[in-house]
C-alpha cells in the first residue's frame, strides 16, 4: 500500500516486496513499476533445477497454471528438433508458444520465419503443463551431438 500512496504522491519508480500471494493481484497491472515475491522466485528457481534440457529461467505463471521457460538451443540439424528449423517448422507440444528468440543482444520477435540457431535462448510459453515433458524433449540434444 505504501508503494502506491508514493507512486500517487509522484515517485517516479517504485518497488514492491510482496510477502501475501492476495496481494498479488493488486499488483498486477498497477501502478507499481517492479513487484517481487520472495515466494515467486523461489518457486522459479526450482524449477529450474528440475528442468530437463538446457533451462536457465523458469517462471510460474497464473498461480501456478501456466509456465514461462527460457531454453537455450544446442545442437545442428541431426541432433535437435529446433536447430536449423523456422519457428513455424517446430512441432511445439498443444498448448505452448515461443514469443521471443534472444540471440547475443538481438531480441528477435517470433514469426513463423524466424530460424532458431545454436546458441539461442528460447522464450516459450507453456499453458497446458501436462506438456511440459514434451517441451524438455525439444531442448535436449540427441546421442549425435556428443
Amino acid at each position: 500500500m505504501s508503494s502506491m500512496l508514493a507512486k500517487r504522491m509522484g515517485a517516479k519508480k517504485v518497488l514492491t516486496l510482496i510477502n501475501n500471494a492476495a496481494y498479488v493481484d493488486l499488483v498486477q497491472g498497477g501502478e507499481i513499476d517492479i513487484a517481487i515475491s520472495p515466494q515467486q522466485a523461489t518457486i522459479g528457481s526450482l524449477l529450474t533445477h528440475v528442468r530437463r534440457g538446457d533451462i536457465v529461467n523458469v517462471h510460474s505463471l497464473r498461480r501456478g497454471a501456466a509456465e514461462a521457460i527460457e531454453a537455450i538451443a544446442h545442437g545442428d540439424t541431426q541432433s535437435s528438433k529446433v536447430v536449423g528449423r523456422t519457428i513455424g517448422e517446430i512441432d511445439l507440444p498443444q498448448g505452448t508458444t515461443i514469443g521471443a528468440v534472444v540471440r547475443g543482444k538481438e531480441v528477435l520477435i517470433a514469426h513463423d520465419d524466424v530460424v532458431v540457431e545454436s546458441g539461442d535462448h528460447v522464450i516459450l510459453f507453456v499453458i497446458d503443463k501436462r506438456r511440459l515433458r514434451d517441451v524438455e524433449r525439444l531442448f535436449q540434444v540427441g546421442l549425435t551431438f556428443f
